[in-house]
């Protein structure tokens, strides 16, 4: 059991270590980054409860001054107000330049951890804890850190590697059902996006993976770790190839921003995502409805929405996509399946072909 990655990106590389039990030992791996010699730690309430303590113990234990910063749980917290707060705190903490920040939780305490590093002192070492499924597949690796703004999501940020993702799969077995199932959206996307055999992998291992078989859940992590370590080393800076990561994510922020981080984890706008995209292939990029049928029992196998609240007009749904960030000044792009395991970036999108994947995809 175990795996180690590496994402190439020459003097910004770092490694991907998967290990069971790592967290308890997470100074191990550390260590020998000398990131310096105080850490604070970025965590929210139910994360803290189950594993601060092992984590501070184990940095302790190797001479690291330590403290903590909890955060609210929730979308809301990568807000202007607590990045604010992890800099006061962090400035209470003595926090300097020989500081790192470890962010332990989820997509959320990375983001909100990982913008905080950016931009306290002008950048400090940061490493990812990731304790989500979604956060372990995903966020943790790449580099995008940030904040929401009320007009939408992600509009404040920056790219800043992490100098080590540590990835304890252990910890899922403490992660509620809907997380777990919000994180499998984000591995069935990888498998639409560029790899068939892992699809079909999914289509078959999904009781094993939910029952959190561990032999089932290091192959998704690490096949999901390998094909976005593959992109990112290719466009760091979502220039060009990095945008498929993206797929389904064009709808799944509108439907974050519109229901204010509230309705939807993102993992399920995710999940309504993909299939209006996957609507929209069969009209513009030959994509079989036989093909979309497959992803849908995916997803509801997965027991994850597929289907947009009616109360959310396609008029305010489409208002909030020119705030995208692959959006032109006055054109829609999104990535979207030309078959299950190839995506294309489709420019210039027009509003009657995402009115008629909205209607198709609604309650």
């Amino acid at each position: 059991m175990g795996q180690t990655l590496n994402v190439g990106l020459g003097e910004r590389s770092y490694d991907i270590i998967i290990q069971p039990d790592s967290l308890k030992r997470c100074a191990d791996y550390i260590a020998p980054l000398k990131l310096g010699t105080r850490c604070v730690i970025i965590t929210n309430p139910t994360v803290a409860q189950w594993y601060c303590r092992p984590v501070m113990e184990s940095l302790q234990g190797a001479g690291y001054q330590t403290s903590v910063i909890t955060v609210p749980d929730g979308e809301t917290t990568k807000s202007m107000k607590w990045l604010e707060h992890c800099y006061h705190e962090m400035l209470k903490a003595r926090c300097g330049r020989q500081s790192f920040v470890a962010a332990l939780g989820g997509g959320v305490i990375g983001d909100l951890a990982g913008y905080a590093a950016a931009t306290f002192m002008r950048g400090v070492p940061f490493v990812q804890i990731p304790t989500t499924l979604l956060a372990q597949v995903d966020s943790s690796v790449g580099g995008k850190t940030g904040i929401n703004l009320p007009e939408g999501k992600n509009l404040i940020g920056a790219f800043y590697q992490p100098r080590l993702v540590l990835i304890d799969p252990v910890v899922l077995n403490t992660l509620p059902a809907r997380e777990l199932r919000a994180g499998f959206a984000e591995v069935i996307k990888y498998g639409i996006i560029h790899d068939s055999a892992f699809f079909d992998y999914l289509e078959n291992a999904a009781p094993d993976i939910f029952s959190l078989n561990p032999d089932a859940v290091e192959k998704i992590i690490s096949t999901s770790c390998r094909i976005k370590a593959w992109v990112v080393e290719q466009d760091e800076r979502e220039s060009a190839l990095r945008a498929i990561l993206n797929f389904g994510h064009t709808t799944a922020h509108a439907l974050e921003a519109l229901t204010q981080y509230g309705e939807l984890v993102h993992g399920e706008a995710v999940a309504i995502g993909m299939m209006v995209a996957c609507s929209i292939g069969e009209r513009l990029t030959g994509f079989t409805a036989a093909q979309t049928v497959r992803v849908k029992q995916l997803i509801t196998a997965a027991n994850l929405p597929y289907r947009i609240d009616s109360a959310l007009s396609d008029n305010r749904l489409i208002e909030v996509m020119y705030h995208d960030k692959k959006a032109g000044e006055n054109s829609l792009n999104f990535v979207l399946p030309e078959s299950i395991g190839t995506v294309k970036i489709v420019q210039g999108v027009k509003e009657d072909a995402i009115r008629q994947a909205l209607s198709k995809n609604r309650v």
